[in-house]
């Protein structure tokens, strides 16, 4: 007897339908195909085990088992619970119905009971696409699943429970998540908030500025001034997820499996990597394709403390996530592309000792510090948009009782610069001010006179690339943007050119 099953294959953030044939015919085998790997060859060791712990049996006579379509590779342990009814169905252990209404996924312990898998969130996306009733998926699974609206999800405990409800005999409720309730819960709860900053206002400054554009930033100062302290707070200060900003960084979390228990991630990520991470650690690759730090950090920060002591060529190849936003890694038969619109916030010691040139304490000499500053690429920090020396605290700043501002106030003004650019780019693909290309750039950032001579000195001084200047102006537009204003000014311009200091010569 023939019987059809219905699962899903991930490639990159996407889900593809994958039809599971299972015939049972005269003679003894177990024969499957469809370009399965080693985690899928050994399910007919955990589904014998299974069904034979719940009072069934595999039985003994051919087994043929084709994943469909045939030409694309299958991967994980995923597919032992499709594979498990349709032998059952094929064999006709179990009288299923409506088969071929759901989607189903999930690994198989030896005891029958379902395992958690990876990708649930596109897995029921793809179903509800294609027009299937519900998906059947383990009970860990559940809650992520049943952020997507419109398709019934159940959530299965064992193999058991599910011969049991298509036989009717007994009636599962769809699982349903509160995705309100979620959003709410998870934001108020931030751990981290600028109000335990003393002092470093302009550092707060630059920072504020960043998260209103989107633009990348570095802070440059000594050990113990604070530089991880206020990283570690720029996504409290970024706007709110909108709905389709954290079903999208969901997806790639589920894909990832790190979403652990969370079943939508409703604020902004924050991904600090070490700086022993390996190329394709940060960007994603493999055998199997999976993302990595970079796409993880998706619609939220990427913290790299201590810059320089990450591997150049693990910093080159963020140059063009950096500028498309995007990551794609290829393979000999396919390619798949993680999204990577993340804001880059980095941090360094101006020197090998840790310390400014001018500070008694630094023991580095001009050369060395030059060697140090050169194992940041030109080319890498043309696209950091803020250069930030951050200084240490002074004690009266630190033994004030008066705390600082708290990122709620400093968000406000964020999404309001942010709401001005929604207007502004409401008719293209650019959201915020970072992303402006020559297009946006000749069409929003009109310089009177007064800017463009600042910026000429500036250029022939610092002897800045075209790149650099497009950051300035770029930076100038969001300074403009929090203070309300149409037009960029000369002073706009002036602060921004301030956020360049890695351009200055004199800056050692």
């Amino acid at each position: 007897m023939l019987v059809k099953i219905f699962a899903s294959a991930i490639f990159g953030v996407s889900a593809q339908t994958i039809t599971v044939e299972v015939n049972i015919d005269q003679g003894v085998g177990y024969h499957l195909v469809g370009l399965p790997d080693s985690a899928i060859k050994e399910s007919n060791f955990r589904i014998n085990a299974a069904l034979k712990n719940s009072n069934l049996k595999l039985p003994g006579k051919k087994i043929t088992i084709n994943m469909a379509p045939a030409d694309l590779q299958k991967e994980g342990s995923a597919y032992d619970l499709p594979i498990a009814i349709g032998i059952l169905a094929a064999s006709e252990q179990v009288n299923f119905v409506d088969l071929d209404k759901y989607v189903m996924m999930g690994e198989l312990s030896l005891d029958g009971s379902l395992r958690p898998i990876k990708g649930a969130l596109p897995i029921t996306i793809k179903a509800k696409e294609e027009g299937f009733k519900g998906v059947i998926l383990p009970q860990q699974n559940a809650d992520e699943a049943s952020v997507v609206q419109g398709i019934k999800v159940f959530g299965i405990d064992n193999i058991k429970e599910i011969i049991d409800f298509f036989n009717g005999d007994i009636l599962l409720e769809p699982h349903q998540v509160n995705l309100n309730q979620s959003f709410f819960d998870q934001m108020e709860n931030y751990p981290f908030d600028f109000a335990d900053v003393k002092g470093q206002e302009n550092v707060k400054r630059a920072m504020e500025i960043a998260a209103a554009g989107g633009h990348n930033i570095i802070l440059i100062g000594p050990p113990g001034s604070g530089k991880t302290m206020l990283a570690k707070r720029i996504a409290s200060i970024l706007p709110p997820l909108t709905i389709d900003e954290a079903l999208e960084t969901t997806k790639i979390h589920s894909v990832a499996g790190k979403l652990a228990n969370q079943s939508l991630i409703t604020i902004r990520p924050f991904i600090n990597p070490h700086s022993t991470i390996s190329d394709v650690a940060l960007v994603g690759g493999g055998s199997y394709p999976q993302p990595g730090e970079i796409s993880l950090s998706h619609n939220g920060v990427l913290f790299l403390d201590e810059l320089p002591e990450f591997k150049r060529s693990v910093l080159e190849v963020m140059r063009q996530p950096l500028e498309d936003r995007e990551v794609t890694i290829s393979r000999a038969k396919f390619t798949v592309n993680y999204p990577a619109s993340f804001m880059l916030v980095a941090s360094m010691n101006p020197s090998p000792s840790g310390y400014f040139m001018d500070d008694p304490n630094n023991t580095s000499t001009s050369s060395e510090m030059q060697r140090y500053l050169n194992k940041i690429s030109g080319p890498l920090l043309d696209r950091i948009d803020l250069h930030i020396e951050v200084n240490p605290v002074p004690f009266d700043d630190l033994s004030q009782e008066r705390r600082g501002e708290k990122s709620k106030v400093i968000r406000d003004r964020v999404i309001k610069a942010r709401d001005i650019q929604t207007k502004r780019f409401q008719d293209s693909k650019v959201h915020y001010n970072s992303q402006m290309g020559p297009k946006e750039l000749d069409a929003y950032c009109f310089l009177d006179d007064s800017s463009k001579n600042l910026i000429k000195i500036v250029m022939e001084k610092l002897n800045l690339s075209a790149r650099a200047y497009d950051r300035i102006i770029r930076v100038g537009r969001t300074i403009a943007d929090l203070e309300g204003s149409e037009k960029i000014l000369s002073k706009h311009i002036s602060e921004a050119i301030q956020y360049r200091s890695l351009d200055r010569n004199q800056w050692m």
